[in-house]
């Protein structure tokens, strides 16, 4: 018996391929920001991959509120319009706002971190910069 009071736990070639499994390619349907709609080519939905996939994802998930949408897990979407009415401060309200963007992104196997996070009030209205990185490249977000 060991004098450690923390286990050992063994490391083997196969512990560590489990914690590495790559992912597979992301894809989404295209998406049309400026007309909030979908891409169809000859009737048919365009299938994207990669970081055109990742956009969109995280487009439609800062878009949807959570628990909105039956058909969306209990993960998907943000908790921002939780926000209305409260009484914090702005300094309280820019904190929650961006805890409750790393919780709506983070969820994504595909996003790394999230990084110079801007939160910009104009009277009623909220805006939201940052960038998103993820294993295809960068992601600039304003919404």
């Amino acid at each position: 018996m060991s004098d450690s009071i923390f286990p050992f736990i063994d490391v083997t070639d196969e512990t560590i391929a489990e914690q590495t499994q790559e992912l597979p390619t992301p894809t989404e349907y295209a998406w049309d920001f400026e007309k909030n709609d979908f891409i169809l080519k000859d009737g048919s939905f365009v299938v994207v991959e990669g970081l055109e996939a990742i956009k969109i994802w995280i487009y439609k998930t800062l878009q949807t509120p959570r628990f909105r949408y039956a058909i969306y897990s209990d993960d998907y979407g943000h908790d921002l319009e939780d926000l209305i009415g409260s009484d914090f401060s702005k300094a309280a309200a820019e904190s929650e706002i961006k805890r409750i963007l790393y919780e709506a992104l983070m969820v994504n196997p595909y996003i790394e971190s999230i990084e110079d996070v801007e939160v910009i009030f104009d009277g009623d209205t909220l805006g939201i910069s940052c960038i998103v990185a993820t294993p295809y490249g960068e992601v600039s977000v304003n919404v």
